[in-house]
């Protein structure tokens, strides 16, 4: 396994002093105020009074000498996220207060992915600067916190491909940063690109028609262990950026719109933590990477498009291109008749207004699954929300001079029609799911920096790093 990009954890001291910072359950009084010692009565009217969440240093003859967090069970890894702007630069020992040994291993982990989620940043002031403070580091040994390691890696890895500008991470760019972590973890990769890419993907190829940066996909294949491994395929919508192309963005629209490869940045981020946890999976993975723009090559409002599969859509608009990307590469995924299809878009507005940022929209035809998934959300503290394949919207993206159109007539349920639409490419008695994501923390708060966000990803771990 990689061990970049680099998280903020280490195994001893390294010559320097180790501080312990004291985990205290909230109501747990009695070891609090053995903690706070002779400055409880100070620090009490200081307005530290254990409530979960709350922070102190711990004063001693020689400065700080400890540090005390306050933890509310049940509540997963997010909350440690505060403890890298709380804690002071050095190496912190984690000493979990009145914890079975079972659930100290277990608050470990979820400590260790809160804060390294809650150390990330993404900054290209700092390039090549020696200046650069490292931070606060969580002294761990290497054999605790494995799988929140692996999930925090793949997590900062997405981050940083959701944030890099435009200008840096074009479709050649991602698809080099893609080729580059799958085979790193042993995966063959494949580049469809020119020719070869507009006969096997023409949707995909009429999208990225209109900018100078020709669209890459990305192909990865790797057999799993034993020859009854679950075969999982999986699909990312990777525009690296979205003007609507003639049915252009206001410019309020378009800001954020280096983030419209957050579905691609998923299921990479996916693919490597699965691969890095040793899951016994045949695995595929497919990355559209393509630019959606303005020329006179750019597909039109009213042209008509024939798929891989066949179907002829017509554009009902532009800036419904995130369907045309993923439907060629579903019927091509399909081909291999994998146990389980999986795709990830920021594909809807429509999905936001419905769920707003944080819960990803899960779409799925298969109702076990669907129930794993959210299962599987529920116990990673990483939600995501079922809506329905409403076959009574189906008609509303018919056309009358192809086989469907990629925008609905109706103003209303348009996450639903834009799944209904993708459901098309997907055949009948292949098991699918598709995640209609936000990709993007608007704001701060704590394990969750502003800016490119990796939404659902411990979720689809816990539901596919085990059986499916």
């Amino acid at each position: 396994m990689s061990d970049a990009p680099f998280l903020p954890l280490c195994t001893s001291g390294d010559g320097g002093v180790v501080l312990p910072l004291h985990l205290v359950k909230v109501g747990d009084e009695a070891t609090l105020a053995c903690l706070l010692g002779e400055h409880e009565a100070f620090l009490r009217r200081q307005g530290f009074e254990g409530r979960a969440g709350q922070f102190t240093f711990l004063p001693g003859g020689s400065g700080v000498v400890g540090a005390v967090f306050c933890v509310e069970e049940g509540r997963g890894p997010m909350p440690y996220g505060v403890l890298p702007a709380h804690l002071k630069e050095g190496c912190w020992q984690p000493q979990p207060e009145g914890q079975e040994e079972a659930a100290h291993d277990a608050l470990l982990e979820e400590l260790v992915l809160g804060f390294c989620l809650g150390a990330y940043d993404h900054s290209l002031k700092h390039e090549g600067s020696k200046d650069r403070k490292t931070g606060p580091q969580l002294c761990i040994p290497a054999s605790l916190g494995k799988e929140a390691r692996i999930l925090a890696r793949a997590a900062w890895l997405g981050r940083d491909l959701i944030n890099t500008p435009a200008n840096l991470m074009g479709p050649a760019e991602l698809a080099a940063a893609a080729r580059r972590m799958l085979e790193e973890r042993k995966v063959a990769v494949e580049l469809v690109e020119g020719e070869a890419l507009e006969k096997a993907y023409p949707c995909l190829a009429a999208v990225g028609a209109g900018s100078d940066r020709p669209a890459v996909v990305v192909i990865g294949r790797r057999d799993g262990r034993s020859k009854d491994a679950p075969r999982l395929s999986l699909v990312g919508k990777g525009v690296c950026f979205d003007t609507g192309g003639y049915d252009i963005k206001p410019g309020s629209s378009m800001a954020k719109m280096k983030k419209d490869m957050g579905g691609a940045a998923l299921m990479l981020a996916l693919a490597c933590a699965l691969l890095d946890a040793g899951t016994d999976i045949a695995l595929e993975i497919r990355l559209g990477c393509v630019e959606n723009s303005v020329s006179g090559h750019a597909m039109r409002p009213g042209d008509v498009l024939t798929t891989r599969r066949g179907l002829r859509v017509e554009v009902g608009n532009t800036d419904a291109e995130g369907r045309l990307v993923l439907a060629d590469l579903l019927a091509e995924a399909a081909e291999s008749q994998p146990d389980v299809l999986l795709d990830a878009a920021t594909l809807t507005g429509a999905a936001r207004v419905a769920l707003g940022p944080d819960l990803p929209a899960l779409f799925s035809n298969d109702e076990e699954l669907a129930e794993h998934i959210l299962a599987s959300g529920r116990e990673a503290h990483d939600p995501l929300w079922q809506l329905p394949l409403w076959a009574d919207y189906d008609g509303w993206m018919d056309s009358s001079i192809a086989d469907c159109n990629n925008l609905s007539s109706r103003p209303m349920a348009g996450a639903i029609t834009a799944a209904l639409f993708l459901q098309r490419f997907v055949p009948e008695g292949q098991t699918w799911a598709h995640v209609d994501t936000y990709a993007w923390n608007d704001t701060a708060r704590p394990g969750r920096p502003a800016g490119g966000e990796v939404l659902a990803l411990r979720a689809l771990f816990r539901a596919f790093s085990e059986s499916f």
